[in-house]
């Protein structure tokens, strides 16, 4: 008995006289004491927890979103352009994003800091341009979209769109003049596909025309939601030819006469990105112009598969931003004395965040493998597209959704997630149009009207 007493009254050594007497006024200390003699050793235990608490504080390990390790697949020189690519985000762009997004401005001054980290054209050869892996260039894509996917989607139009479509498309002449310049970003592109009226439904029903007159093209029509395209030097024009009704591609400078540019405004996502309404009215193009493989849908196919796979890596960095800004609020907000994390019902929400993050990252990780042995289809770009933009939607709904009401809030930057979540959903291809290319492989009909 006079053990257990003892061992009791170290209950109280760590409560003052003033706490005692406080404590006395509240409850019977001897009939306390008496029931603590009472306990057997692990009761005891038990009790002396709940009354002192834990002094050593738990420390949460480390935010590791790439569970699976598979960035470790990539060389020790890969590696570290990640970890430039990652370092430059935090400082310069992290830091200024939520301001911009919200006054749905651009942030002109970043444009020669990201020319110095050299990743434009990262997939091309020769112009100045890397000539990289796409495995790699998706990995820089996704770090882009990790910390803001507006500064991503400007990066994926120059690089991606713009450039691409010169590069596959274009002369010797227009790469040369072109090519170098955007690759050190010093001239903008921008990519004119889309229409008010048509949406993904280009391959055959673009309103936008050329006709050719001697060594001029005229254009007439419009394009809408074509990021960059309020401030480029070029923008890459698809029209239908009115004598052979196929897709051409033009090169358009911003000052050709006929040309111009709206900005489309109160938008709720990808706010930084500055898209426009872009109106060509008797647009008179020179030859020198034309893009000279650009002749077919076909040709315009070939850029969107390219760029189709890089939006799913963006989807990635998207979900992954998410993900990482609620897991570190679950473990730092407290409540009911201990941290949310804590709780199982929040542990299964980032559970099943990290368990589509996985899926999409090592399905990327193989369509890049796919696009670099020189084998990826349509429907290997399209998959991914439908797949890694589906389950980003989830992860950001779920992000959004441990938080609570400070998810809403642009300050704890999930809220920026969710909603330009919604853009890249819907861009390079709608959910439907890109299971319609996957389901014509998989059964052999195709079901578009």
């Amino acid at each position: 008995m006079f053990d257990k007493l003892k061992n009791a009254i170290k209950l109280f050594k760590s409560v003052d006289l003033e706490q005692l007497e406080k404590i006395s006024q509240k409850v019977d200390l001897s009939e306390v004491l008496s029931s603590v003699s009472k306990m057997d050793e692990n009761q005891l235990k038990m009790a002396m927890k709940m009354l002192t608490g834990s002094k050593k504080k738990r420390e949460a390990p480390p935010i590791n979103a790439d569970f699976y390790e598979v960035s470790s697949k990539l060389s020790a020189e890969d590696q570290a352009l990640q970890m430039k690519v990652r370092h430059f985000l935090e400082t310069e762009i992290k830091p200024i994003v939520n301001k911009y997004w919200l006054h749905d401005e651009f942030p002109f001054e970043v444009i020669p800091k990201l020319a110095e980290l050299n990743v434009c054209g990262y997939v091309y050869e020769g112009y100045g341009c890397a000539g990289g892996t796409s495995l790699m260039d998706g990995i820089i894509a996704s770090e882009f979209g990790r910390i803001d996917p507006s500064i991503a989607t400007f990066l994926g139009v120059q690089s991606g769109l713009a450039m691409g479509s010169i590069y596959m498309c274009g002369s010797d002449e227009q790469k040369n003049e072109w090519l170098p310049v955007m690759q050190q970003l010093k001239k903008i592109g921008a990519f004119g596909l889309t229409e008010p009226l048509v949406g993904s439904a280009t391959a055959g029903g673009l309103t936008t025309t050329c006709k050719r007159e001697g060594d001029t093209w005229v254009l007439n029509g419009q394009k809408k939601w074509i990021g960059n395209s309020t401030f480029s030097d070029i923008t890459i024009i698809w029209a239908r030819d009115l004598d052979d009704q196929q897709v051409k591609g033009f090169i358009v400078r911003k000052e050709n006469p006929g040309f111009s540019v709206e900005k489309i405004k109160d938008k709720m996502a990808l706010r930084i990105v500055q898209n426009g309404l872009i109106t060509l009215t008797d647009c008179r193009i020179p030859e020198s112009d034309r893009m000279p493989f650009a002749n077919s849908f076909k040709d315009t196919a070939k850029v969107l598969q390219m760029t189709r796979a890089g939006v799913a890596w963006m989807a990635v960095g998207c979900a992954r931003g998410a993900y990482e800004n609620a897991l570190d609020y679950t473990i730092k907000r407290e409540q009911f004395g201990k941290p949310i994390a804590s709780f199982q019902l929040i542990q299964n929400h980032l559970v099943e965040m990290l368990s589509n993050l996985t899926a999409m990252q090592t399905l990327v990780f193989r369509l890049s493998e796919i696009q670099d042995d020189e084998k990826l289809k349509d429907e290997h770009a399209s998959l991914a597209k439908v797949f890694c933009t589906m389950r980003m939607r989830d992860i950001v709904s779920r992000a959004r959704e441990v938080m609570g009401g400070n998810g809403i809030l642009l300050e704890y930057n999930v809220a920026r997630f969710l909603a330009d979540a919604e853009a890249i959903y819907s861009y390079e291809g709608t959910k439907e149009i890109n299971s319609l290319i996957v389901g014509r492989s998989i059964t052999g009909f195709s079901a578009f009207v």
